[in-house]
């Protein structure tokens, strides 16, 4: 209990941080949500290449979003967080980049 009580009072703290460095702060939630959306993307769809996933997932999210994502990298991937990143995963804007990065067609438009 008291781990877990120390675990979300450091999240909180965490989260505050990133709000407050700006652009360093959004680089660094950026960077912790992308390893927990990679860890997402390669349990639910094992042998996809998850990279263009991960990016496309952490492109569409909001601020917010990617913040309550990043904050699993500290605390551990919850359902709630994968139902989030499925979530996210399944914008249109998100399928359109996803499948853009994935056919090599960057300039594609869909």
């Amino acid at each position: 209990m008291r781990i877990l009580m120390t675990l979300s009072v450091a999240s909180m703290v965490l989260a505050g941080c990133m709000q407050d460095l700006g652009p360093a702060g959004d680089t660094f939630a950026r960077d912790a949500a992308k390893g927990v959306v990679n860890n997402v993307v390669q349990s639910r769809f094992p042998g996809v290449d998850a990279a263009p996933f991960t990016d496309c997932i952490i492109d569409s999210a909001s601020s917010g979003e990617i913040l309550e994502i990043g904050q699993a990298a500290l605390i551990g991937t919850t359902p709630a967080t994968t139902n989030l990143v499925v979530e996210i995963a399944s914008r249109p804007d998100t399928v359109r980049c996803a499948v853009s990065k994935s056919l090599g067609a960057q300039g594609l438009s869909l």
